[in-house]
């Protein structure tokens, strides 16, 4: 039976509380159309709670929002499925802290909110909450791929044709190089037992060998020669041929759709790769946007740790700028927690520093940054940097044997 993320009977909600009071309160006013509800009081074991099974909406509720965003961020660092699947994260608050949970949800630290306390002025605001978030998630999970995720796919097939006309015309050389070999082998193989006959015919080696008949050495010799060397050899030679022009058809095969294959290229070329800006000070936000307005990229800004986390499950930029020094989360603790995942493991990540110290420039690369850049930043050095990045991504991993990348032999 098909799962729909719409019906209440089955969709799974996690509430993570302080007090099983106020959990048990929550389910009370979700109970009668939600069934699957589990309660976490406990944050050192929540994530190993939450990972018991797909959970489809996250519901924070503590005394303060910002109770509940480090709590979220724990659960986001300590949780594989929470890195993996897709929910709504919906948050709880009173009046007075509304305009906060507002501005949170905003900025896409969560997803929506629920003035919950008092409890008596609207008590179906929250199961309405988690039926638009079912919504979303129905949407979400139904939808197809993204431009920017077909023109990825579309670009890695590109290079893949791109590698494979190479390998096709390389095996042609090897192929007609293994052919040139045989045929080589042979003619040699052939004169050196001419050679060898003479010199018996003509008694060059008297303390060896004592010819009584040359002419029927010779016979022998030219026998040998023809069955047992030169026609098989022949004969490799020739079973060469076929090989060499299935090779050949798939290279005309390659070149037919060639065409099609770079227009579509071209096509995915005009889909703007994403770079992503980690930052806590929106100043630096405006600053990366002045120096690539003018940059085929688009920019997808996150102001901390838990907010890049969430981004990063709606989407999948193509380069990460991660600022060094960041409150509750620092730029390292992000880059060990995507080296971790694989869904984001091989995202390319910058490190942005204040400083150059090497302890910093060390722990950065070991968490798994592909390069630093030192604050201020300048508009060529960022461009350059961008531009190098993303191309080292493109290209064919370095592990490769250089004769499976290019070859002009």
């Amino acid at each position: 039976m098909t799962r729909d993320p719409t019906d209440g009977s089955t969709a799974s909600i996690f509430i993570a509380t302080e007090k099983m009071l106020t959990g048990e309160l929550i389910r009370k006013y979700l109970k009668d159309e939600f069934e699957n509800i589990q309660i976490s009081v406990d944050p050192f074991s929540a994530a190993a709670t939450y990972d018991l099974q797909r959970r489809d909406v996250l519901i924070l509720a503590y005394k303060s929002l910002e109770e509940s965003k480090s709590h979220h961020l724990e659960l986001h660092r300590d949780s594989l499925e929470m890195q993996k699947q897709a929910h709504r994260t919906l948050i709880l608050c009173d009046k007075m802290q509304a305009q906060t949970a507002y501005e949170y949800c905003r900025d896409g630290i969560f997803d929506d909110y629920v003035l919950f306390w008092p409890t008596n002025y609207d008590a179906s605001r929250l199961p309405l909450a988690v039926h638009q978030a079912m919504r979303e998630l129905s949407a979400l999970r139904e939808a197809g791929p993204t431009p920017l995720e077909f023109a990825t796919q579309v670009r890695a097939l590109v290079d893949l044709e791109a590698l494979r006309d190479r390998q096709v015309a390389q095996g042609i050389r090897q192929i007609e190089a293994t052919g040139r070999t045989i045929a080589q082998g042979a003619e040699e193989i052939g004169q050196a037992l001419e050679s060898f006959s003479q010199r018996l015919v003509q008694g060059d080696m008297p303390d060896l060998v004592e010819v009584r008949n040359a002419n029927g050495l010779e016979q022998a010799f030219a026998e040998l020669k023809q069955v047992h060397i030169v026609g098989p050899l022949q004969g490799m030679t020739e079973s060469v041929e076929p090989l060499k022009q299935w090779s050949t058809g798939l290279k005309q095969v390659g070149t037919a759709h060639g065409a099609s294959i770079q227009a579509i290229g071209a096509l995915a070329g005009r889909v703007r790769q994403t770079v992503m800006v980690v930052d806590d000070e929106k100043l630096q936000f405006e600053l990366v946007s002045k120096m690539l307005i003018a940059e085929p990229y688009s920019l997808i800004f996150a102001t901390g740790g838990l907010e890049a986390m969430k981004r990063l499950r709606q989407t999948r930029p193509d380069i990460l700028l991660m600022d060094y020094k960041m409150p509750k989360m620092d730029g390292v603790e992000i880059i060990r927690w995507m080296k971790a995942s694989s869904r984001y493991s091989s995202i390319p990540i910058v490190m942005i520093t204040s400083h150059s110290e090497e302890s910093i420039v060390e722990d950065s690369l070991k968490a798994g940054a592909v390069d630093f850049m030192v604050k201020p930043l300048c508009q060529k050095g960022l461009i350059a940097k961008i531009r190098e990045v993303l191309a080292a991504a493109k290209a064919p991993p370095s592990h490769q044997p250089a004769d499976l990348v290019e070859s002009d032999v």
